[in-house]
C-alpha cells in the first residue's frame, strides 16, 4: 500500500525576490498576488547585440540594497561554495535551506539522514559557466581552466551540494526534462516516499540561465518575446492576443516532502498532500507542443485519476502557460476538453506573467504558489491579460488574483521533448 506523502517545507528564490530565514515564502507569495512583475533590462551581461535586451532575473542584494527580498548568497552560502559554483547550484542551495529551517526537519541522527534525500534538477545547468569556460580556454589555454568547472556545471550538483551540506545520505539524484523538470522531481520524489525509499525528500527545481548563449539560443529557436525590450514588465503576457513569446526567468523552488504519519507525528505544519501526479509523452515535435494538447489531456487526466479526483473536484489550475503564441491556447484548449461543462467554475491562471519562465525551476516554483494558493484560498493573476486571444469559459483571473474557497489545485508542466508532467495537491 503506498503511504501518503505531504509537503512540510518550501523556500523560493525568484524574480519577485526570494525567501527569508523567517518567512521563505510569503512575503514573495506578496507581491505575486499584487500583480507585481519582475522583469527588467538584462544586467548579467551586455545584450545589446541581441534581440532581446530584457528577462526576469533574481534581484540581487548588491544591485537592490533596500530590497529586503533581493539575493545574497552569503546569507545562505559559505564563501568556499560561492566560488566554486555556478548561480544554479547556490540558488538550489538557499532555497533548500529555506525549505528544511521551514519544515523544522529532523536531521539529528544517522537514521534520520539515511532515511531523508534529495530530488532537485534543472534544466540547462551550468549553460554560463560552460559558455565562460569555453572562452576562455580558447583565448588562454587549457592550464586556466578551474578543477571546479566540471562539478559547477553538472545538473545533479544542486542535488549533490545540498545532500552534502546536510548528511542526506536517503536517495540523490537529478531530473532533467527541460521546463517540466520541477514537476517531474517533486513527482518522483513523492512516489520514492510513498513507495517506502525514503521517509523524507528535498526536492524541486533551480536554474539560471540567463547568460548570452542562452539568451541567443533561445531566440535561434523563434521561444522568446522580441516585442517589448522598452516595456518589459509586459512581455510575458499568457493567453493575452499580443504575446510574441516567453519572458526567461531564472530561481528555484523547492519543498521538503515527508510521510504523512511521521509529519504528523512530529507535529509538522503540513502545507498540502502531494494526491496526485500524472506524466506523459507527446511524440509530435522537439519544441511545438502536439496541436491537440493531447499529451497535457493525458497528464492531467493521469494525475486525477491517481488522486481518485473528477475534475470539477480541482479549484484552481496553475497553468504551464508560457506566453508563447502556440503553447497558451493548446494548454487551454486540453483544459476544456477534459473538464467540458465544468470549465465554468474553473480559475487557472499563469504565475509567469509576473516571474517569466523559469524552464526548469519553473514546475517547482509554480507548485510552491499552488500550495500558497491552497492555503490562503486566493487564486494569483495572469498580469498583461489585457485582450484574450481566444474566448473560454475558464476564469484567467486576468489582472487581478481572485479569491475563492480552494481544497484542490492542479498545476502543469510541459517541456521541449513533448514531456508533461501535472501534480494535484490538496488539503490534509
Amino acid at each position: 500500500m503506498l503511504r501518503r506523502v505531504v509537503v512540510t517545507g518550501m523556500g523560493l528564490v525568484t524574480p519577485l525576490g526570494c525567501g527569508t530565514v523567517d518567512d521563505p515564502v510569503k512575503p514573495v507569495w506578496k507581491r505575486l498576488i499584487e500583480g507585481q512583475s519582475g522583469a527588467g533590462p538584462i544586467t548579467r551581461f551586455d545584450a545589446s547585440n541581441l534581440p532581446v535586451r530584457i528577462a526576469a532575473e533574481v534581484p540581487l542584494r548588491k544591485d537592490h540594497p533596500d530590497d529586503p527580498l533581493a539575493f545574497a548568497a552569503e546569507e545562505w552560502v559559505e564563501p568556499k561554495l560561492i566560488r566554486r559554483n555556478e548561480d544554479f547550484i547556490l540558488y538550489a542551495l538557499a532555497a533548500a535551506d529555506m525549505a528544511i529551517r521551514n519544515a523544522g526537519l529532523p536531521l539529528e541522527s544517522d537514521a534520520e539522514k539515511n532515511a531523508t534525500g534529495v530530488m532537485i534538477g534543472s534544466g540547462i545547468g551550468g549553460l554560463g559557466g560552460i559558455a565562460d569556460t569555453t572562452r576562455l580556454l580558447d583565448a588562454k589555454g587549457p592550464g586556466r581552466v578551474s578543477p571546479f568547472f566540471i562539478p559547477s556545471a553538472l545538473i545533479n550538483l544542486s542535488a549533490g551540494q545540498v545532500s552534502i551540506k546536510y548528511g542526506l545520505r536517503g536517495p540523490n539524484s537529478s531530473i532533467v526534462t527541460a521546463c517540466a523538470t520541477g514537476v517531474h522531481a517533486i513527482g518522483d520524489a513523492a512516489r520514492l516516499v510513498a513507495l517506502g525509499d525514503a521517509d523524507a525528500m528535498v526536492a524541486g527545481g533551480t536554474e539560471a540561465s540567463i547568460c548570452d548563449i542562452g539568451v541567443a539560443g533561445f531566440v535561434a529557436c523563434k521561444a522568446l518575446s522580441t516585442g517589448f525590450n522598452d516595456r518589459p514588465t509586459a512581455a510575458s503576457r499568457p493567453y493575452d492576443k499580443d504575446r510574441d513569446g516567453f519572458l526567461m526567468g531564472e530561481g528555484a523552488g523547492i519543498v521538503v516532502l515527508e510521510e504523512y504519519e511521521r509529519a504528523k507525528a512530529r507535529g509538522a505544519t503540513i502545507y498540502g498532500e502531494i494526491a496526485g501526479y500524472g506524466l506523459s509523452g507527446d511524440a509530435y515535435h522537439v519544441t511545438a507542443p502536439d496541436p491537440e494538447g493531447d499529451g497535457g489531456y493525458r497528464a492531467m487526466k493521469a494525475a486525477l485519476a491517481r488522486a481518485g479526483l473528477a475534475p470539477a473536484d480541482i479549484d484552481y489550475i496553475n497553468a504551464h502557460g508560457t506566453s508563447t503564441p502556440l503553447g497558451d491556447e493548446i494548454e487551454l484548449k486540453a483544459v476544456e476538453r477534459l473538464w467540458g461543462d465544468d470549465a465554468r467554475g474553473l480559475v487557472m491562471s499563469s504565475t509567469k506573467s509576473a516571474t517569466g519562465h523559469l524552464l526548469g525551476a519553473a514546475g517547482a516554483v509554480e507548485a510552491v504558489f499552488s500550495l500558497m494558493a491552497l492555503q490562503e484560498g486566493i487564486c494569483p493573476p495572469t498580469i498583461n491579460l489585457d485582450a484574450p486571444s481566444v474566448e473560454t469559459k475558464i476564469n484567467l483571473a486576468a489582472n487581478s488574483a481572485v479569491e475563492k474557497p480552494i481544497n484542490a489545485v492542479l498545476s502543469n508542466s510541459f517541456g521541449f521533448g513533448g514531456t508533461n508532467a501535472s501534480l494535484v495537491i490538496t488539503r490534509v
